[in-house]
């Protein structure tokens, strides 16, 4: 089985192993000045993990499609290198020179992915990210319980955890298998209540703390993307992780995102950081389809009264106030909760409860938003519990 993410601590091993990959990279000539890059300063720090060697090229976005066979040309010669199994080398934007230590060797420094082309992917026709502003808003439930709605309503869907500090697809779909590896390294996804699932939860240990960086996150995303049988999707929902970072604003400008459905609690604190992600979608022209209030109420089990714990509405005061749809608002239920931690998600445990009645109205507004924009901008049915 292919290791997807080499992970572990860098030690004093590697460091010839990037020396080594340096004096190649000054074979490789910027076409427009002649010159190596690596005395152009261009080549970021040089990650080497378990064979594996990623860095990134620093380069004025305007140039990205020129620069690409530099790019190929870097990966082929660190390739070359004793003790290097496989490269990554991505494009990236740079808000300066790089600096340089006592071996000019590059160090790193501010970038960001080059949005370039989002290139499609084979038989997926949409992707979805489910993304919020910060974690513990309950993004991961939603998200699963959104693909399986999704399914329920007769579509194709797969899901991928893009949460790779901390993977939750295995845990809440009771799933622990290992992927089958195919032919050229591709990994065939799990199959689970109809839906294709993929997550670095599947090829590491739980308890195993996953030590990296930037460029290995980044290429352990596209691998678990773009090198899956994912097979002919109507829907790939993206489980996307939470905040407004690197990995982030990597997939969002590399991946061809359909549109975004950022998930919030009611309250302030909350809301803040959501208008964090939802401004990040809008920044790299991925399409907003709306926001999900989670948490919205609960209602108390024994005597039926509502409390608002983290108040309510909330989320849809601000999807009114940014002009994006509201999708829809889900209750705090402890049946979400403990099924979720039972590895049933509360729309296959009880497809009848109130919850499960939320998450496929969301999912009726999230379609309505794909097949025509204009009807996500109609409010969906509102959910009223009687205390």
């Amino acid at each position: 089985m292919r290791q997807l993410i080499p992970h572990g601590n860098m030690d004093a091993m590697t460091q010839p192993i990037e020396a080594a990959i340096i004096e190649q990279l000054r074979r490789v000539l910027e076409p427009a000045s002649g010159s190596d890059i690596v005395s152009l300063g261009i080549v970021s720090q040089i990650i080497v993990e378990q064979g594996r060697a990623s860095f990134s090229l620093s380069i004025s976005p305007d140039r990205a499609q020129a620069m690409e066979p530099v790019r190929a040309a870097a990966e082929a010669a660190a390739r070359t290198v004793k003790g290097v199994k496989s490269t990554s080398v991505v494009l990236t934007a740079d808000n300066g020179p790089a600096e340089r230590d006592g071996a000019n060797a590059p160090r790193p420094r501010s970038r960001q992915p080059i949005a370039g082309t989002r290139a499609a992917l084979p038989g997926i026709g949409a992707i979805i990210a489910v993304a919020s502003g910060k974690g513990g808003v309950g993004k991961s439930t939603v998200a699963v319980n959104l693909a399986l709605g999704l399914s329920a309503l007769g579509r194709r869907v797969g899901i991928l955890d893009a949460d790779i500090y901390g993977p939750s697809l295995p845990r809440l779909l009771g799933v622990h298998d290992k992927p089958e590896q195919l032919a050229d390294r591709i990994l065939k996804p799990i199959d689970s209540n109809g839906l294709k699932l993929m997550s670095i939860g599947f090829l590491v240990d739980e308890a195993e703390p996953m030590i990296w960086r930037g460029p290995m996150v980044i290429s352990a995303l596209t691998q678990m993307l773009r090198e899956v049988a994912w097979g002919d999707l109507d829907i790939l929902v993206v489980d996307m992780p939470p905040g407004t970072g690197d990995a982030q604003l990597t997939m969002a400008q590399q991946v061809p995102l359909t549109g975004a459905v950022i998930i919030s609690t009611p309250q302030d604190l909350a809301l803040i950081d959501a208008r964090k992600g939802l401004a990040m979608f809008q920044r790299v022209d991925v399409p907003v389809l709306g926001i999900v209030e989670n948490m919205s109420s609960f209602v108390c089990p024994h005597c039926g009264e509502r409390t608002d714990l983290f108040g309510h509405g909330g989320a849809h005061d601000e999807a009114t106030r940014l002009g994006v749809p509201f999708l829809g608002e889900v209750p705090l239920d402890i049946a979400i909760r403990r099924t979720s931690d039972d590895g049933v998600p509360i729309i296959v445990a009880d497809p009848s409860s109130t919850a499960s009645i939320a998450f496929r109205t969301i999912a009726e507004a999230v379609l309505a938003g794909l097949d025509n924009p204009t009807e996500a901008t109609r409010p969906p049915p509102r959910i009223v519990i009687d205390g």
